[in-house]
């Protein structure tokens, strides 16, 4: 997909899967199937999980024209944007702010989501070239707060993340985000490591059934 596809159908799609998980990479596969069988469209596999260059150039490989995007999660460096790059993740996830990282991603034609917390770090973000500002820890001042940061701020496309759970999802975007960050509320560790496939699609259709 070219950049403004994958901007368009991130925000249409509107919920980002995280999984963080040391499991076996063959269970990625499953943990991804069962997100989309539950309507979740867009996952981030975040380099936390060991061996996660090898899980997102396996899942594009399985995915490949299909309805779904695969992008990496909690990039540090340069080097990990090029290799995740490489690999074919579609967009680029940082949880703080990492100009770097943005640009390297800018250079290359891949989206990018930085992260930030303050109205500051949120705005250099978006100056700096990213395509999604990620606020992080989202918990922290939920609704309200991104509503505070939209008043001056209002073009900010805003992707709040963390603490994030169906009853309050809604809450969220009428507070101004574009999309949601979701990941041990939506694809736990614990559900991951026992297998629980089918919990993990019908928590993700209570997500798509909350926001549609």
């Amino acid at each position: 997909m070219h950049c403004d596809e994958v901007k368009d159908f991130i925000t249409r799609e509107k919920i980002i899967a995280v999984i963080r998980a040391d499991i076996k990479q063959e269970l990625f596969s499953r943990a991804v199937q069962a997100l989309f069988e539950g309507g979740i469209r867009c996952i981030e596999i975040t380099m936390t999980s060991p061996n996660a260059l090898a899980i997102i150039e396996n899942l594009k490989r399985e995915w490949k024209g299909k309805d779904i995007l695969i992008g990496t999660g909690t990039v540090l460096d340069t080097t990990t944007c090029r290799l995740a790059i490489l690999a074919g993740t579609d967009f680029i996830v940082t949880p703080t702010l990492l100009p770097d990282v943005i640009t390297t991603a800018k250079n290359y034609g891949v989206v990018s989501m930085c992260g930030g917390f303050t109205p500051t770090e949120l705005f250099q973000a978006w100056q700096t070239g990213a395509d999604f500002v990620k606020l992080f820890p989202a918990s922290v001042g939920g609704p309200e707060y991104i509503k505070a940061v939209l008043g001056p701020l209002p073009h900010l496309p805003i992707v709040p993340t963390g603490g994030i759970h169906h009853e309050n999802a809604r809450k969220f975007l009428e507070a101004g985000a574009v999309a949601l960050g979701v990941g041990g509320n939506l694809a736990s560790k614990q559900l991951l490591a026992s297998e629980n496939y089918s919990l993990i699609t019908e928590t993700a259709k209570l997500y798509k059934s909350a926001l549609s």
